[in-house]
């Protein structure tokens, strides 16, 4: 039996691979990640399946849980929201399950960040703009940040900067990034993406915290910070220009 670490996206029920919806619908077990998943798309677990929210739960109780159903020969949904490789917390569920010698794959899903793109309606590499993404997070009471890995540091290069879990300290952020980006760089959080409820605010590091805090803004936000929100004046792409010489197979 296997267990199946699923993406299951932003927010929006439709955000998902269809390879999530089909295992979804044909696992006996499903544990999902509290009010980050959404209720519909919970409907298409098969009837009479064990459905189980892992929002109060600690790790060694879901390891349990998943271990359980693989003994009991039961295929598993684990359901994170966004994307598994980022912040997701999967990566400790996967070692104790290898220690455990338990089967498992992992369905890549919808990230938090290209939602609030789409929101925004703004590519993030932009030709002679920028060309690279930093994923990152602000230090918390709970879990440090390594070392180099500050925003101050992370900012040198100029890339477009992308914060995840960090609302709560937007003063914090715009401070910090305002050293390499200047106050007049575009900003923009995006609360909620894809949902019906979504907040979009866009701004500069200098009026960012601002907003966010008359919003009321404080969690399930990205903040992304870079001259590619406001481009304009870039030269095309490469990729289909016309003096690209092209095949015809």
């Amino acid at each position: 039996m296997t267990v199946n670490f699923i993406g299951a996206g932003p927010g929006a029920a439709d955000l998902v691979t269809v390879r999530a919806q089909r295992i979804i619908a044909a696992s006996p077990v499903c544990l999902y990640a509290g009010s980050l998943v959404p209720q519909e798309l919970l409907a298409e677990c098969p009837e009479g399946a064990r459905v189980i929210d892992t929002a109060r739960l600690s790790l060694d109780e879901i390891v349990a849980l998943l271990i359980e159903a693989d003994a009991a020969g039961q295929d598993v949904a684990r359901l994170h929201s966004g994307d598994p490789s980022i912040f997701s917390a999967v990566a400790e569920q996967v070692r104790r399950l290898e220690a455990a010698g338990v089967a498992y794959t992992v369905v890549p899903g919808v990230p938090a960040f290209t939602a609030a793109a789409a929101s925004l309606g703004r590519e993030l590499t932009v030709p002679g703009v920028s060309q690279s993404i930093v994923l990152t997070r602000v230090s918390t009471l709970s879990t440090a940040m390594p070392e180099g890995e500050d925003l101050r540091s992370l900012g040198r290069s100029g890339a477009t900067m992308v914060v995840h879990l960090g609302a709560h300290r937007i003063d914090q952020i715009a401070l910090e990034l305002t050293e390499n980006y200047g106050r007049d760089c575009p900003a923009a959080v995006v609360a909620f993406a894809s949902r019906p409820d979504e907040i979009v605010l866009r701004g500069t590091l200098a009026t960012i915290a601002d907003q966010v805090k008359a919003a009321g803004v404080t969690k399930t936000a990205v903040v992304i910070v870079g001259k590619v929100l406001a481009a304009e004046g870039f030269p095309d792409s490469y990729l289909y220009s016309a003096t690209r010489e092209r095949t015809t197979h």
